[in-house]
């Protein structure tokens, strides 16, 4: 794509951030640059710095819509009518699934590397994809339910349990055992135990 075409995007922060998304979603960090993304958007190599001062900062934008979009499929899966361990674990498979389809930029939103974690964008949609796991977590009744911050204990278990299991697959140690014989197919709710609430 030429890059000689004038500067009219009506909303180029925007397209910046969509073309990181799908360049990251092809090859990764490797294959990104401030240059590349300027070349899929069909603007001059100059034009990003009017939205993002280097490619940290345009990493952080994309993460920020990455937390968005990982809200959009841990709710895709919550039936409204169902029971808190229904909806816990529908919340759970869709944390796993979106780790599993969009691995590249499911590592890029926890990459204090790669990017600012104290954006204030950033922030406010990472608060929002807890949320999630907050609403699951409240009220569990399990061996902790009655400690100092129970909540809070609740909510780190649950984000453990689904955040270790999303990396472990996304690595590929649940396909094969140490000796290399191939393992079971496993879903998140398969190792999860069976929780109760507090009416």
């Amino acid at each position: 794509m030429t890059t000689s075409r004038t500067y009219h995007h009506g909303d180029l922060r925007n397209t910046l951030i969509a073309e990181g998304l799908a360049l990251l979603e092809e090859g990764g960090v490797s294959k990104m640059s401030l240059r590349a993304i300027a070349a899929r958007a069909g603007v001059s190599h100059a034009a990003p710095k009017n939205h993002f001062a280097n490619l940290r900062a345009l990493y952080t934008a994309m993460a920020a819509e990455g937390y968005r979009r990982h809200v959009a499929f841990m709710r895709a899966g919550l039936p409204k009518r169902a029971s808190r361990p229904a909806k816990l674990a529908a919340a759970m498979r869709g944390y796993v699934r979106f780790a599993q389809e969009h691995p590249h930029l499911f590592a890029l939103m926890f990459s204090s590397d790669l990017c600012d974690l104290d954006d204030a964008e950033l922030q406010t949609a990472g608060a929002e994809s807890y949320g999630v796991l907050r609403e699951i977590s409240a009220g569990l009744d399990w061996d902790k339910a009655d400690k100092p911050h129970a909540d809070l204990r609740a909510e780190t278990m649950i984000w453990s349990l689904v955040h270790g299991f999303a990396q472990l697959s996304n690595s590929g140690m649940l396909s094969t055992a140490p000796d290399g014989s191939a393992l079971p197919a496993l879903s998140v709710t398969d190792v999860v135990p069976a929780f109760k609430y507090r009416s």
